[in-house]
């Protein structure tokens, strides 16, 4: 089965949604793993729920529309989009079965440290009327009850606000349905004030146990929670816009009023509740998901926040000084004579804003480029950029106004940047622009020198604590001048140019890969066996997958770290039995793309935005760039060495599409403790030399 025909059987690659659909799982396995504490526990079963909010509102809503308009298509792994929406229905059903009990066990072992989350069942007298006068005081006036069968164009239920669903009888109007929307503004857990414990109570529970107070005169005969998700995929018709920001404001609100696409409703709710909702909604059985316990359970991160005993946490790992900046005063003489590379977060995400605050205002810089792809409700960088506008410099700022759920917050940047003066580029037609790029020229001693910055993750300061991403900071002179070209292309409509160093997507990324993956098998011999590593987010492109199953078969070893979708099947006789897929899933987000090729000795590494996915490789502006210096190469290669020893914290993806925990044989190592542990080392190192006190020399007679 060696023929290039063969490899491209569908048989060969796993289905994207599965697979996504695993990597939620491993997520959900460190929610329920007892030896955690509740904090960290309950931040897992948090990002589980969240996930699939998102999944189901771009993954299964486009599915959906497949399934009416596309029947019969099949995917690369050779599933219809009926096929997928069985399959999905059946894990997810079973995955949210078993979130569920998660958090109720994190509860209980919350209660053994004086820490209750308590549904009305469980109020004593006291407490009921506590929350009774809250109700009236605070969330009464606030409250819009709807009864939904008595209008004849129903009003919009939006995408993911919690409800109480009441079924009642009236006198004047008989039985029938009122809907009353859990506000957002308030938060999601009302505390019930105590000495001592600490006891909260979920605000949808608060509002169910008063629903008579709003109601009046009519008879509850039963109360039940849901929420509805609903198709958030809408196209932007950029050749048809005149002006990008107003037609990515409109599409913003027509999510509003999207199909739904999944209905989430408590256990026991009334039967015609249910059934009312689910054809209102024109959902499916499959779509209903019935939960026994909290809907909406993101919101349990805001438990995570609260001020809990030490015990119940992690302990804090503050990001460190970056060891290349370690003793560094002037940067601009620093990367004049080096690269730095920067290892978020157990490094400092705050030198690369110092880089910016301190261009803005240094008198010697002439310009600053940036992009900037998703960010931060109050970026420090943004308003660096803005000062540095604001100041007499030239600054251009490409604003990617499609970036999926940052529309918004994307569109108020571009306007602040504008009023302060800046050039604001809103992305480029039909593409996102996924580059993370920062270009400053400075005049220096009569002379222009530019410094870059490149990342592989965004520039956004909160989630820079949260997200492992690597950084390079370079006055290289082709690497800046690539960038430079990088910036023409994305303003002025230039032609692509011949790179120096970087290689950009959507042009040539992907045979950039697929003719490094061909060097490997050339380079190649008995003697010495090619070697591939890479670390990455996602792998699906069907042409890089055929490309590393040659090298497979070629005898070149290929060791993938993938956080999250991965399509290949490794450990197929005679196709990728030389192909090992891994995944970590630990307190960060493994964010971070280095791809490795030994090249017959002469070692190359590469830094990117982009993985080996379609859309990065066909429908993004990405870009990829070496790491030159000796000293950084051996460093990045150290990283990654690092992530395949972890047996703690790691996943092996098996030929059937299935994930298993790697047990640990003999002494534990946790990769992401040995990077903290190292970027703590290093940094208290230092600073204790720098601290000793030396005796002066004798001075030179003169």
């Amino acid at each position: 089965m060696g023929r290039e025909a063969d490899l491209k059987s569908p048989k060969l690659l796993i289905n994207r949604e599965l697979s996504w659909l695993e990597f939620n799982d491993r997520v959900l396995q460190e929610g329920l793993r007892e030896d955690l504490p509740p904090a960290e526990r309950l931040k897992f079963l948090s990002i589980v729920s969240s996930n699939l909010d998102e999944f189901f509102m771009i993954r299964v809503a486009g599915l959906m529309q497949q399934r009416l308009s596309e029947p019969n298509k099949q995917d690369q792994s050779g599933l219809t989009a009926s096929s997928q929406l069985t399959l999905i229905s059946r894990r997810v059903h079973k995955m949210v079965a078993q979130q569920s009990q998660g958090v109720k066990d994190v509860f209980d072992e919350l209660k053994k440290h004086g820490f209750y989350v308590i549904s009305r069942v469980d109020w004593s007298q006291q407490q009921s009327e506590f929350l009774r006068r809250h109700f009236v005081s605070e969330i009464l006036p606030v409250l819009t009850p709807l009864a939904l069968e008595d209008f004849k164009l129903a009003p919009l239920l939006p995408a993911l606000q919690l409800f109480v669903g009441c079924i009642v009888d009236s006198d004047r109007t008989g039985s029938g349905i009122v809907v009353i929307p859990v506000p957002g503004i308030f938060q999601r857990f009302v505390n019930i004030p105590t000495e001592g414990d600490i006891f909260l109570a979920p605000l949808e529970e608060v509002i169910a146990a008063n629903a008579q107070t709003l109601l009046g005169d009519v008879a509850i005969n039963s109360t039940a929670f849901f929420r509805i998700t609903r198709d958030a995929d809408v196209s932007i018709q950029e050749d048809e816009a005149a002006d990008l920001l107003s037609t990515v404001t409109r599409a913003v609100r027509e999510r509003r009023r999207r199909s739904a696409v999944r209905l989430e409703m408590s256990t026991g709710a009334d039967m015609y509740l249910k059934k009312w909702l689910t054809k209102f909604l024109r959902l499916r059985q499959d779509d209903v998901y019935e939960i026994d316990g909290l809907l909406g359970a993101s919101a349990i991160m805001q438990l995570a926040d609260l001020p809990l005993s030490e015990k119940l946490k992690v302990p804090d790992w503050s990001g460190q000084t970056p060891q290349d900046l370690i003793g560094t005063e002037d940067l601009w003489a620093t990367l004049q004579e080096r690269d730095v590379l920067l290892f978020h977060p157990y490094e400092s995400f705050e030198h690369v804003m110092k880089l910016v605050h301190d261009a803005a205002g240094d008198p010697n810089v002439l310009a600053i480029k940036q992009t900037l792809y998703r960010t931060s409700g109050s970026s420090p960088i943004v308003r660096s950029l803005a000062d540095a506008a604001r100041n007499g410099k030239e600054v251009t700022v490409l604003v990617e106004l499609k970036a999926r759920f940052d529309e918004t917050r994307n569109v108020n940047w571009a306007r602040e940047l504008e009023d302060a003066g800046c050039h604001v580029i809103y992305g480029i037609a039909r593409l996102k622009t996924h580059a993370k790029a920062i270009l400053i020229v400075r005049r220096e001693q009569g002379r222009i020198r530019r410094y870059v910055h490149l990342s592989t993750g965004n520039y956004n300061d909160r989630t820079a604590k949260l997200y492992s991403d690597i950084g390079l900071m370079s006055s290289n002179p082709d690497i800046a001048a690539d960038v430079s070209s990088l910036f023409n292309l994305l303003t002025g409509r230039s032609e692509t140019v011949g790179w120096r160093q970087l290689t950009i997507a959507p042009t040539d990324l992907r045979q950039r890969f697929i003719e490094l993956i061909e060097r490997e098998i050339r380079e190649s011999t008995p003697g010495e066996r090619g070697l591939i590593m890479a670390k990455l987010n996602a792998l699906q492109d069907p042409a890089i997958c055929r490309a590393l199953y040659r090298a497979s078969q070629a005898g070149v070893r290929v060791m993938l770290n993938i956080r999250g979708v991965c399509v290949l099947r490794p450990g197929i006789k005679k196709i990728s039995e030389n192909i090992e897929v891994r995944s970590i899933i630990d307190r960060f987000l493994e964010h971070s793309r280095i791809y490795y090729f030994r090249n017959g000795g002469h070692e190359e590494i590469y830094l990117s935005s982009a993985d080996w996915m379609r859309r990065n490789l066909d429908q993004r502006i990405e870009i990829l760039f070496p790491v030159l210096d000796k000293r950084l190469k051996a460093r990045a290669l150290d990283i990654l060495e690092t992530l395949f020893k972890d047996n703690t914290q790691t996943w092996r993806l098996l030929p059937n599409g299935r994930y298993e925990r790697i047990v640990p044989r003999g002494k534990k190592f946790r990769a992401q403790e040995m990077f903290y542990t190292d970027a703590v080392k290093a940094s208290t190192t230092v600073k204790h030399i720098q601290s000793r006190f030396q005796p002066l020399s004798r001075p030179e007679k003169q």
